[in-house]
């Protein structure tokens, strides 16, 4: 009977064992649960990004205000005839 009980210690450790530090337990699980979770919050922001850049096509496949729009912000183009005014932040002079 003392070896069955042995064998049974034996067998439960070995259980436990494979649990906590074999292939497939629970550092792996924690580690996996971790890179889903980085990968969800990168997902999102780049379905964010997404929705942006494809509003951002939308307006300019609609019309010319969104590339006069884009023009005017990013390359600083002006008009004829338009006076451009350019307002700079106060400098704090100590």
């Amino acid at each position: 009977m003392r070896l069955f009980q042995l064998i049974l210690l034996c067998l439960a450790g070995y259980i436990q064992y494979n649990l906590w530090f074999g292939h497939n337990g629970m550092q792996d699980y924690n580690r996996i649960k971790h890179a889903v979770v980085e990968h969800k919050e990168t997902n999102a922001q780049l379905q964010k990004r997404n929705r942006v850049m494809k509003s951002d096509i939308e307006d300019l496949k609609l019309g010319l205000e969104g590339v006069e729009e884009r023009a005017r912000h990013e390359l600083g183009l002006i008009k004829q005839n338009e006076t451009f005014i350019r307002v700079l932040p106060a400098q704090d002079h100590d």
